[in-house]
């Protein structure tokens, strides 16, 4: 009697096809993470998008935009254009600006508590899907939106290591100023579509306060660093700074030199994303040479932009 041939595969056979469903995988997940990828910085953009609209109705309210920052702690641009996101709960919740300096009251502070309730929630649309948020700090929550404070510092020097300040569409405001400072389309004088808005920036981990847009400081960013930078972005205390280089945060303690001051970050690969004033969203390179982004960053400078 003939004895019938065994139809399952062999030992060799499975081995073989384990191998080439492995390598399969292996050329599959890297263009599957950079599909998700592309979806989340396209999500980013959008958000930016609307963060600059939202600017842009706010100057139409008000013929100027928001001012950048009340000192450290009265409230940042991020409060002002809640009611053009479709936030006016938040705006109207928050004792803002027209309260900051009422007899030194700590309780009008982004942190006190009078606006604990607004500062405590997470604005998705202030939120880039590609960074891991940060867990809140003392409660707060952070973002990774911030605006364009120009070429020096956070405090606008005139002049920074021979860096001289040629003007940005946010202006900060110091505490017990006499009246707010506010940038405008028309002081825009280098164009509109060759000067940033916005630019994205990382939260920190743990207590380190990058990110934290409430805070004035940490609302903004300037140029003076290049975007995706090794050098450190600066905290005037090393508690809150965490230099984390491997994470794309490295950070170091201000000094007379080095004020503080934020770079614009990303986990994109290769770049940031930015908004012009005239409203329009575009990928930075981090390799752009230095001299071409601080003259995006200034509005009066009159650079030539190629």
């Amino acid at each position: 009697m003939k004895r019938q041939k065994d139809s399952g595969f062999t030992l060799v056979e499975l081995l073989v096809v384990i191998a080439i469903i492995g390598i399969l995988v292996a050329m599959l997940l890297p263009a599957v993470q950079a599909a998700r990828e592309a979806a989340r910085r396209m999500q980013c953009g959008n958000n930016m998008k609307q963060i600059a609209l939202a600017t842009h109705n706010y100057h139409d309210s008000y013929n100027v935009f928001p001012t950048g920052a009340y000192s450290c702690c009265w409230g940042t641009w991020q409060i002002a254009i809640q009611p053009y996101e479709e936030n006016g709960n938040l705006y109207d919740q928050y004792f803002h600006i027209r309260k900051y300096d009422e007899n030194g009251d700590s309780s009008y502070r982004y942190g006190g508590s009078r606006n604990r309730p607004v500062t405590t929630q997470r604005i998705s649309a202030h939120t880039c899907p590609s960074d891991q948020p940060n867990a809140p700090i003392s409660g707060i929550t952070s973002h990774n939106y911030a605006a364009n404070f120009g070429n020096t510092g956070y405090s606008q020097q005139r002049s920074l290591n021979g860096v001289l300040f040629a003007g940005a569409p946010f202006l900060f405001t110091p505490y017990r100023a006499s009246g707010a400072k506010h940038g405008k389309f028309a002081t825009v004088t280098d164009g509109t579509s060759n000067t940033l808005l916005f630019g994205e920036v990382l939260q920190g981990i743990g207590r380190d306060l990058r990110g934290f847009t409430w805070w004035g400081d940490a609302s903004s960013f300037t140029v003076y660093l290049r975007p995706n930078t090794s050098q450190p972005d600066r905290i005037y205390t090393s508690y809150y700074c965490q230099n984390n280089p491997r994470r794309g945060l490295p950070c170091a303690v201000a000094t007379s030199t080095n004020p503080t001051m934020f770079a614009a970050r990303s986990r994109h690969p290769g770049g940031v994303q930015t908004a012009l004033v005239d409203g329009s969203v575009s990928f930075v390179a981090e390799t752009i040479e230095l001299a071409i982004w601080r003259a995006k960053g200034t509005a009066q400078g009159g650079e030539a932009i190629q």
